[in-house]
C-alpha cells in the first residue's frame, strides 16, 4: 500500500520546515499515524517526533464553456503535518 503520495511545497510549508522543523505530505485517506509515521521515517531516514492529520473534503466546481456547463468536484485528500527531532531534515529536492 503507497501510503505517502506527493510533499505540500508552499511558502508556508518552506517557513515552517525551516522555523519549527515541519514538512507536509498528501497521504492515503485509509492510513493512520503510526503507518504514517513508519513510511517516513523508512522513505527519508528520519526520526519522527509528532504527527498531525487534516481531512480535506473535495469541492464542487463548475465552469461554463462553449459546450454548455461542466459541473465536478476536487478530489477528497489527506494531510499529514510531520514535526521532525531536532537536527534532523527533509530535503525534498534532492532528486530533482
Amino acid at each position: 500500500m503507497e501510503i505517502l503520495f506527493k510533499p505540500i511545497v508552499t511558502e508556508k510549508m518552506a517557513h515552517q520546515g525551516d522555523k519549527l522543523n515541519r514538512y507536509g505530505i498528501v497521504v492515503d485517506r485509509k492510513a493512520d499515524k503510526l503507518q504514517i509515521k513508519k513510511a517516513v521515517e523508512d522513505f527519508y531516514g528520519v526520526n519522527v517526533k509528532a504527527i498531525n492529520t487534516m481531512n480535506y473534503k473535495g469541492k464542487r466546481k463548475s465552469r461554463f464553456t462553449k459546450a454548455g456547463m461542466l459541473k465536478g468536484r476536487t478530489n477528497h485528500f489527506k494531510k499529514a503535518i510531520i514535526t521532525l527531532n531536532e537536527g534532523e531534515r527533509i530535503d525534498f529536492y534532492k532528486n530533482i
